[in-house]
């Protein structure tokens, strides 16, 4: 497959950007899909086509898609603050063109980036691979499993040329959204603590590791018309993801905890607060964030590794050491060019 064109939506996000790279490494084409606003140097410098289309013009996508085996789907609205209309736009009506676009230009193969989060918040303990149900339990705006899950249904209906791959908390440089949120918090000093006892394995990956995931599916015949789970079974606690932050920063350690139940209950209240007065941005505490760090992980990989042999090769501890330092390099204003990204297959 070398040297063929992929299309790559998101691409200067975090998955998209590390499934660019890694595609252009291998000596194949890249046509990022980019909004006009966006900073595409980087992209540029590697080699990447750049194609500045919006999802919401049919025509303009449908020949961006053009001559591409594959079409490679990771912009999505991610946020756990965004309104309905905003999930709607850019999750569901943004995938529906996608795969619309991709059908027009007979593109063949399209990878679709959704997220564990679709399987909702199952009670008991039960480890869910790709059999769970969606959607269990979900709560008041909870919007972006919500939208992923329609997403996902229109994937399916795209027919066996595309496959669905479900990362869950994706670290690594470019990481704009969730690692910086908790620099700022730790910044801030006596606005973190640990939510219960901190020894909560969290279930994080690189986002090269998901990206190679993606690219190894994409070429797998095994896994036409597939979900796959695309994490880890948890390899570094709570605390442990804290005390690494705080060394690569600097900051005294987080020693303070609270109890899940009482950091759950402030999280809803401050998303109410935010609500009351129309927060433009995200609650510095929201439910969605106390559960990612409070909570154990539950999902299993096994049919990943059986189609098509991916397997995690970036240690968490790793991946939150090479996004501390893309963040503080981004930071400085004399700073050189970021460094190369990790995660080639």
């Amino acid at each position: 497959m070398s040297g063929q064109l992929n299309v790559v939506t998101g691409a200067t996000g975090l998955l998209g950007g590390h499934i660019a790279e890694q595609l252009l490494a291998q000596g194949q084409r890249v046509r990022a899909i980019t909004r006009p606003a966006s900073n595409t140097a980087e992209l540029a410098k590697l080699g990447a086509e750049l194609a500045p289309v919006g999802l919401h013009d049919p025509d303009a996508m449908r020949k961006a898609f053009d001559g591409a085996a594959c079409v490679y789907h990771c912009a999505a609205c991610v946020s756990d603050w965004s309104a309905w209309r905003d999930h709607r736009r850019d999750t569901i009506d943004a995938t529906r063109n996608v795969l619309d676009a991709a059908r027009g230009a007979g593109v063949g193969r399209v990878v679709h980036a959704s997220s564990v989060l679709v399987y909702g918040h199952p009670h008991g303990d039960r480890q869910l691979d790709e059999t769970a149900p969606l959607g269990q339990h979900l709560r008041f705006w909870d919007y972006y499993p919500a939208a992923k899950i329609e997403a996902e249904k229109l994937v399916a209906a795209f027919g066996p040329g595309a496959t669905i791959i479900r990362p869950t908390w994706l670290i690594g440089p470019r990481d704009q959204r969730a690692i910086p949120r908790l620099v700022k918090a730790l910044r801030a000093r006596g606005r973190v603590f640990l939510i219960g006892n901190g020894q909560q394995l969290l279930n994080m990956l690189h986002a090269g590791d998901v990206a190679r995931g993606a690219i190894l599916a994409a070429n797998s015949e095994r896994a036409r018309g597939e979900a796959y789970n695309l994490c880890s079974a948890g390899e570094i606690t709570q605390k442990q993801m804290f005390d690494v932050l705080t060394d690569a920063l600097g900051l005294p350690p987080v020693r303070r905890g609270v109890p899940y139940r009482f950091a759950y209950a402030a999280g809803l209240f401050s998303e109410l607060v935010g609500a009351a007065i129309r927060l433009r941005r995200p609650p510095h505490l929201t439910r969605h964030g106390v559960s990612v760090i409070g909570r154990p992980p539950r999902f299993r990989a096994d049919k990943a590794f059986e189609h098509f042999g991916w397997r995690p090769q970036i240690s968490a501890e790793e991946g939150l050491r090479e996004t501390i330092a893309w963040l503080l390099k981004q930071e400085t204003p004399e700073a050189e060019s970021r460094p190369p990204l990790r995660g080639g297959s």
